[in-house]
């Protein structure tokens, strides 16, 4: 069965004013749209078009609750994924997530402690891993995603520093490790704050000299003063080309700067974040989760699976996403449980052994584990999210 669902935008403040509106084919509200999900997800859980069809459930969250058994198959509780829209027209926040057992362990810590679940200083509302895939859909995706080897960042030091010895204490700790590196941006003491001062006023005559100083430019103007900005120049500085991605597992310190992309996640909540960001920071926890150990840009390239199918599944995640050309002949799409089907071009027909639906672009509908083949006919693209 084919349950046709959507969504309302969140509202968070570095959202685009006009992306998401205008893959929804709407005016735009004049307030920014950040995120649009489509899953079960509590913070946000996809509306139900037609309720009458599954019972009168409004969201696909009552459904589950009401018909598991007939929404998500006998074997499952939950659906293992959050597909979302994301739009961003300013950075996130620096952050990074926990592996499956930092989670447990930091969400029973936790509740044991009494902390609300609503709180802001709460670090884990569940207790659940959240590895994540984004895939480009504007020209152009700009991220920061990794740790970068310090002789890269070293270069860069090199090209911003005057001589004064003002970068020197940066350098020093460079050289002992990241992670000392790290804990000195955040002691929020003269020395640090001297630093990454320092950082920002050497960058500014030099915003010429490659995208990672003209983030470091970017995010002192954006954030004067803050760990992050000077954490920049640590990490990886990627742009992703449409149709481009990137996995970002366990333990990844990452931050989106600006674009428009279609993202898979595990349905969690668990975020410590690093800076660029006026809400809860806890610094030794997020020390705690983060992998220190420098990486190439962690980009994930999309397997072949059918003809107009490629696959983007990286391994533990329990999820995967299909990228379907439905056009010339069209394309068989072999799903495995509960899916969701987003349409992000033209016109998409799918076809199950439970009828036939017509998805244009920005809808999306919900897939009942009955359904295992999906057969995908137009002149258009969607992006589907299965279980792997």
């Amino acid at each position: 069965m084919f349950l046709p669902i959507t969504n309302t935008p969140r509202d968070y403040a570095w959202g685009s004013t006009t992306a998401i509106a205008d893959l929804l084919g709407r005016r735009p509200s004049g307030r920014p749209e950040a995120e649009l999900w489509l899953g079960a997800h509590p913070g946000s859980p996809s509306v139900v078009v037609a309720p009458a069809v599954v019972g009168g459930a409004d969201t696909l969250a009552d459904w589950f609750a009401a018909e598991p058994a007939r929404a998500l198959g006998r074997d499952r509780d939950h659906l293992p994924f959050l597909l979302k829209l994301l739009a961003a027209d300013g950075p996130l926040s620096i952050q990074a997530h926990p592996t499956p057992e930092q989670a447990r362990e930091g969400f029973a810590r936790e509740d044991a402690a009494g902390i609300p679940l609503d709180a802001p200083e709460r670090n884990y509302k569940d207790s659940s891993a959240k590895p994540e895939i984004i895939v480009a859909l504007s020209d152009t995706f700009d991220a920061l995603c990794g740790f970068r080897e310090p002789t890269e960042t070293l270069a860069d030091i090199d090209l911003l520093d005057d001589g004064s010895g003002r970068l020197d204490t940066l350098r020093r700790y460079l050289g002992e490790s990241l992670r000392s590196t790290l804990a000195f941006l955040f002691q929020a003491d003269d020395d640090s704050a001297a630093t990454i001062a320092a950082v920002s006023e050497l960058a500014a005559a030099h915003r010429a000299d490659g995208a990672s100083v003209a983030t470091v430019v970017d995010l002192a103007e954006r954030y004067p003063g803050d760990p992050g900005v000077v954490l920049s120049l640590l990490l990886n500085r990627v742009t992703l080309r449409a149709g481009e991605a990137l996995f970002l597992p366990a333990g990844n310190v990452h931050a989106y700067l600006g674009g428009f992309g279609v993202e898979l996640m595990a349905p969690s909540d668990n975020v410590l974040r690093g800076g660029l960001t006026p809400k809860h920071v806890d610094v030794p926890e997020l020390l705690k989760v983060l992998d220190f150990e420098p990486l190439p840009v962690p980009r994930l390239e999309p397997t072949t699976v059918a003809r107009g199918v490629e696959r983007f599944a990286p391994h533990g995640t329990g999820f995967a996403m299909l990228r379907v050309d439905a056009s010339g002949p069209g394309a068989v799409v072999e799903i495995g449980g509960p899916s969701i089907v987003l349409v992000t071009d033209g016109e998409v027909h799918v076809k199950g052994q439970d009828g036939t639906i017509r998805l244009g672009r920005g809808e999306s509908a919900f897939v009942t584990p009955d359904e295992v083949r999906l057969a995908m006919t137009g002149d258009g693209t969607a992006y589907v999210a299965t279980p792997a």
